[in-house]
């Protein structure tokens, strides 16, 4: 039984939130429900067509993905436009790009934005059935999600989706307007396109473990990306709100934190050879060497999720120097286990053993041959998609493998048992108005006069993270 105070959270059983209502009250995405009752006619690119490219949110990570769009070996595609609120990002991400691909890299100055609006700019360069790639902070996805959907766009976006609640609904709604519109959208979650893992999962679904009785997952390393934070220098050129952009990992208002940000493809590959996403979570977590470190990142988090069916997967995620380190997911059944990944996203090194000894001696199976990278076959899957005119939308996917992060998340921040219903409809949104922020906007999280801020106080803050 959930301890969330029903006050302020949907009972497990409640109906979520209709589509009447939702678009009802939100009128961003009343205008993209307005586009599609007025026919606007489905869209794709020809096998002989270009398809021409633009990116939002120039991070290594989207020129990750520019590069693999443009490695598809699926007729003419080519960089047209770039937007991020850091010149220095786009430049950078521009200069290796055009390095590698040259004239499939056209961005002359003219079509680079770096305002707020940028999206809007980058978008409005780009016909009917382009592309567009949405990879900042998760914060941002509605919004710019909403003006591509406006706009008749193909979309690829990188998770997470969502953070909180309220995005997850808007996101949910999102993905079915854009599946009547006809656009192909892809989600990062990369690991459900893996060879091995596929094989792994149709083996399982045959029944050839037996029932899953357990799932076990670890991402356990040192200090990962930008989640360990210092208070803003005094010299620091812009002002808070660029600060805290410019460090995303470390709030939960833009990134999910590093929970959502980093150990949502263990969860999701756990979820795909289950089939099922869990229904409710427990966990813990702390801060344990914090030094002057600010963000709103724990150090540990330890998560008990619970399917219908009452089977458990187990998360481990920890982000301290100087301990044991892992990155792999597991999973157990009645007539033996199995390896989902061994080591990273690639190779996963998929195999099957007799009973639960993990060792040579017990091996039955293992994937053979070499695996093709993942990011690389979302991508080919997506174009492919585009190119002969077939539904293809993993938002609902994406988001459900959001939330159900952010409710493991949740219960580690607030202490309590949370359960998938209560995630989706808790009221607490991260970053109301954030559709409004300019360059000069006060951010939706500010620091004390000591620099600090909110923080997760399990069993003291029991309905919110913060």
């Amino acid at each position: 039984m959930s301890q969330l105070p029903l006050s302020t959270v949907h009972v497990p059983n409640a109906p979520t939130t209709t589509r009447r209502r939702f678009i009802r009250d939100t009128s961003s995405i009343a205008a993209a429900s307005t586009l599609v009752a007025s026919s606007i006619p489905k869209v794709h690119a020809a096998e002989n067509n270009e398809i021409r490219v633009a990116i939002v949110g120039c991070g290594g990570r989207g020129t990750g993905a520019v590069d693999n769009a443009l490695s598809v070996d699926n007729g003419s595609i080519k960089l047209v436009a770039m937007a991020d609120v850091y010149q220095n990002k786009l430049e950078s991400s521009y200069g290796k790009l055009k390095e590698k691909f040259g004239d499939k890299v056209d961005v002359p100055e003219e079509r680079r934005f770096y305002e707020f609006d940028g999206y809007k700019q980058a978008m409005d360069t780009l016909q009917p059935g382009d592309v567009v790639v949405l990879t900042t902070p998760c914060a941002f996805r509605w919004v710019h999600f909403t003006y591509a959907i406006e706009r008749g766009l193909n979309v690829f976006m990188e998770k997470p989706l969502t953070a909180d609640g309220p995005s997850s609904r808007k996101m949910f709604e999102l993905g079915k307007l854009a599946s009547e519109k006809n656009l192909k959208v892809g989600v990062g979650l990369m690991c459900r396109h893996c060879d091995a893992r596929a094989e792994l999962h149709k083996r399982i679904q045959d029944g050839e473990i037996g029932d899953i009785t357990m799932l076990r997952a670890y991402r356990m390393a040192g200090p990962t990306g930008s989640a360990a934070t210092l208070p803003k220098p005094k010299d620091w050129p812009s002002n808070e709100l660029m600060y805290q952009i410019s460090r995303f990992h470390s709030f939960l208002w833009l990134s999910g934190g590093a929970f959502s940000d980093f150990l949502i493809h263990n969860i999701d590959e756990c979820c795909w050879m289950k089939e099922a996403w869990p229904v409710e979570a427990k966990a813990s977590g702390g801060r344990q060497y914090r030094n002057d470190y600010v963000d709103q990142n724990f150090d540990t988090y330890s998560v008990e999720y619970t399917f219908d069916d009452g089977t458990k997967l187990f998360l481990n995620g920890r982000t301290i120097p100087g301990c044991h380190q892992e990155f792999a997911s597991y999973v157990h059944g009645t007539k033996g286990s199995g390896v989902i990944s061994t080591s990273g996203h690639s190779p996963a090194k998929c195999r099957i053993y007799n009973g639960h000894k993990m060792t040579k001696a017990n091996e039955r199976w293992a994937f053979a041959g070499k695996e093709p990278k993942p990011h690389q076959l979302e991508w080919d899957h997506l174009i492919q998609a585009i190119r002969e005119d077939k539904p293809y939308n993993e938002v609902e996917r994406g988001v459900k493998a959001s939330l159900v992060t952010s409710m493991g998340r949740m219960a580690a921040h607030t202490g309590q048992t949370v359960t998938y219903d209560e995630m989706l409809n808790c009221p607490h949104e991260f970053a109301p108005g954030l559709e409004q922020l300019n360059r000069e906007s006060q951010p939706p999280l500010l620091p004390n006069d000591s620099g600090k801020y909110p923080i997760p106080q399990p069993g003291i803050l029991a309905d919110r993270e913060y």
